[in-house]
């Protein structure tokens, strides 16, 4: 009998014992090909030398120091790692523990933002339909999946859905790309409206080719803030460092996580235009926001080192080699199947 409240209760989990590269292994001895890192997690694999070092250097100095009282040294390393191949604009992070814990601060940070720039009217949130950004009741709110708010409806904040970016199934036969990524664009301009400019806090959509600038376009006319959610898009999972340096804008605030640290330790982030830093340090000076574990020298040891890694064996590049390797395959196998779409 377990006493831990396992995600489905009346399965029966193997005993994960021990990982290596791309396998792990359970307490009967089976090997499991880790073909997904989890959740789109273990960028790296399992057992990473590298990494390992790294934390255990770490632990053996500091495994923990509250940041209510200190900073560390390999926190501001990360940071500063970080920001040096951020978007432009970003000159600050916050770490916490994972991509949720990033969702809701960027929330609560764009709600203290409008508040200290003296426009605190302004409270709605625009996200898509069908999207997810994490499970805790900020991160539910603006996510889509009806079926996973449904009975949480009650307790979540207002937000406001546009349709989903997917050209597959939304595209009209009549429509160019161009045109469908337009017409979402202006279904989210169309929102805005209705609800009033002056109102909403921020807009979040993915997509074809020029909506990305459409929708910054459009955030920026109105005044809004663009959080991007790149928890599991980002850190090099799609070939570049950053999703949206392929659709060559910068977000007001982005949210990070997953290959940040490749399951070494908990962490994520939340990455910050220098806009709305300076506004909130020239206010209140104090984010209205915190966690025990935030900034952990653990985490930060283990991301650090996960990133030097990426860098080092030049992954991004074979992301794309590889990327494109797959892209190439599945179309030659399933581009003509008749039940299959959208290789």
């Amino acid at each position: 009998m377990t006493h831990v409240l396992h995600r489905r209760i009346a399965h029966s989990y193997p005993f994960a014992v021990s990982g290596h590269g791309i396998t792990i292994r359970d307490s009967a001895g089976k090997e499991y090909i880790d073909a997904s890192g989890g959740a789109a997690v273990s960028c790296l694999g399992h057992s990473h030398p590298d990494v390992l070092r790294a934390m255990r250097e770490q632990v053996d100095k500091l495994a923990y120091a509250h940041t209510s009282f200190f900073t560390t040294q390999v926190a501001e390393e990360l940071a500063d790692d970080l920001v040096a191949h951020a978007p432009d604009g970003i000159g600050h992070v916050l770490f916490l523990s994972g991509g949720s814990e990033a969702i809701e601060a960027a929330l609560k940070l764009a709600r203290q933002y409008f508040v200290e720039s003296g426009e605190p009217q302004r409270r709605y949130f625009i996200a898509r339909r069908q999207s997810y950004h994490g499970s805790t009741l900020g991160a539910l709110a603006v996510g889509g999946r009806e079926w996973q708010r449904r009975e949480f409806a009650p307790l979540l904040i207002e937000t406001h859905h546009v349709s989903p970016a997917y050209e597959y199934r939304g595209r009209r036969v009549d429509e160019t790309p161009q045109a469908y990524g337009e017409r979402l664009a202006r279904e989210l301009d169309d929102k805005i409206t209705e609800l009033g400019a002056d109102h909403v806090s921020l807009g979040a959509v993915p997509a074809p080719p020029g909506y990305f600038q459409r929708v910054r376009e459009i955030c920026d006319r109105h005044r809004i803030l663009l959080i991007l959610d790149e928890v599991m898009c980002g850190m090099g999972r799609t070939g570049t460092l950053h999703a949206c340096e392929q659709e060559e804008i910068a977000p007001d605030l982005m949210a990070i996580a997953k290959g940040l640290g490749g399951g070494y330790a908990p962490i994520g982030a939340l990455l910050i235009q220098d806009k709305i830093f300076a506004t909130v340090a020239g206010g209140s000076g104090a984010f209205q926001h915190g966690h025990t574990y935030m900034g952990h020298p653990l985490a930060c040891a283990a991301a650090l080192a996960v990133q030097g890694v990426i860098r080092r064996d030049k992954l991004l590049a074979n992301v794309r080699t590889q990327g494109a390797y797959l892209s190439r395959r599945l179309n030659e196998r399933f581009g003509n199947h008749p039940y299959v779409g959208d290789v």
